[in-house]
């Protein structure tokens, strides 16, 4: 079997497989996570202090082999599954297939015995950075003090990785001509002293006689007009959400205040996700497009509309989760139309198709909507019209500083 890891799960998997999780080999089970929250350590006691797991579909098992590819398909590790609980974590132990080459300055990175072999057991200050070094002053007076050579470890994960790699060349520039930049994609761990822990082992892995951790940046966001942003409305077939999406739509052109893409779910599924069934993976699937599209218009300050029927929670939250981690708003709107008035329209028949078992598993009928406990906006469109629908996300545009 073969499996693409989550953007932190693939972090993980490279540090694994270079050697920077020294002494992890391979991602963690019950008893060491147990005893990772318990004491902080691993199950036979050696200092570890986060958790670093994987999530595996259900139908994966203990002693299966399952192949781990990154984002563009090349497989970067063989994971021999030892143990699959209940909750989706399988843990065992990892056989690298490569060195990762996917995503930006990859002619940078070095496996941590790449670095020590180059420092020929040299001292070394190993700084590892997640925004500029705005003062290098103790970087260069503790380097002296060592007789040490300086090694930039940027912490490019995410969004923010490329700046950061761009920030420790432009330090290296400063800094004694042996200087190293080794760019290591280590995802920030919510507590920061964990956080810092974590940066600690993968420092000495890389060979750290000291360490010394950069200042965590500052972010300011710009203000919500310059943000992009998405509106992501769900509803039921018939609910009315697509035509409220058309006439935001057409609003905010005639606004001309912001860039505009509009991913209508039938365009999409005729298009970008032309021949996926409506089976619950595939309509998975197909939410996961319409959320990757509508992040990358955003990440670049866009303004994406979607109007996708989007029934499971989870996968509405996987796509708030995209379009957030690339700097972008998210605003749901939950088109709460009841089943009964949907029907009622049936404008394209579907609801009749469906009750006369022609299209199995529809939503509403045949399988289940999950109705939003995290709408920033609820409408039902029963009396009410489409304008004045579209008057109430327009204003809660307005209200929220997007659109002015």
């Amino acid at each position: 079997m073969e499996w693409t890891p989550g953007a932190r799960e693939l972090a993980d998997l490279e540090l694994l497989v270079s050697g920077a999780f020294e002494p992890l080999a391979g991602f963690l089970g019950h008893d060491d996570l147990h005893a990772v929250h318990e004491r902080g350590t691993l199950a036979d006691g050696t200092p570890w202090p986060a958790p670093v797991t994987l999530h595996l579909p259900d139908e994966v098992a203990p002693g299966d082999e399952v192949t781990l590819l990154d984002p563009e398909g090349a497989p970067l590790a063989v994971l021999t599954v030892t143990e699959r609980g209940h909750d989706g974590l399988a843990a065992g132990p990892l056989r690298g297939l490569g060195a990762a080459e996917h995503g930006p300055f990859a002619r940078l990175r070095r496996t941590p015995a790449e670095v020590r072999e180059l420092l020929g057991g040299r001292p070394s200050l190993v700084v590892t950075m997640r925004g500029p070094l705005d003062d290098l002053a103790e970087v260069t007076a503790t380097a002296k003090e060592l007789d040490a050579v300086i090694v930039l470890l940027p912490l490019a994960y995410g969004e923010p990785g490329p700046a950061v790699v761009r920030a420790a060349l432009k330090a290296k520039d400063r800094l004694p001509e042996d200087t190293l930049v080794v760019p290591v994609p280590l995802a920030p761990r919510e507590e920061p002293e964990l956080d810092l822990e974590l940066r600690e082992h993968v420092a000495t892995a890389y060979g750290a006689t000291e360490h010394l951790a950069g200042p965590e940046p500052v972010s300011i966001p710009g203000p919500p007009h310059r943000r992009g942003l998405v509106v992501f409305f769900t509803g039921l077939s018939g609910s009315g959400k697509s035509t409220i999406a058309r006439g935001l739509r057409d609003a905010l052109l005639e606004l001309g205040s912001r860039t505009v893409t509009h991913l209508d779910g039938d365009v999409v599924r005729s298009l970008l996700s032309k021949g996926l069934t409506f089976s619950k993976a595939d309509r998975d699937l197909n939410i996961r497009r319409i959320g990757f599209v509508a992040a990358e218009a955003a990440r670049h300050g866009g303004l994406a509309i979607c109007a996708p029927i989007a029934p499971y929670a989870a996968t509405r939250e996987e796509v708030r989760e995209m379009v957030e981690s690339v700097g972008a708003d998210f605003l749901l709107v939950h088109v709460a139309t009841p089943l009964e008035e949907c029907e009622r329209r049936d404008r394209k028949g579907l609801y009749a198709k469906a009750r006369a078992g022609i299209i199995p598993e529809f939503t509403g009928v045949s399988d289940p909507y999950e109705e939003p406990d995290d709408a920033d906006l609820t409408i039902d469109t029963t009396h009410i019209s489409i304008e004045a629908a579209v008057s109430q996300v327009l204003g809660a545009l307005r209200s929220g500083g997007w659109v002015r």
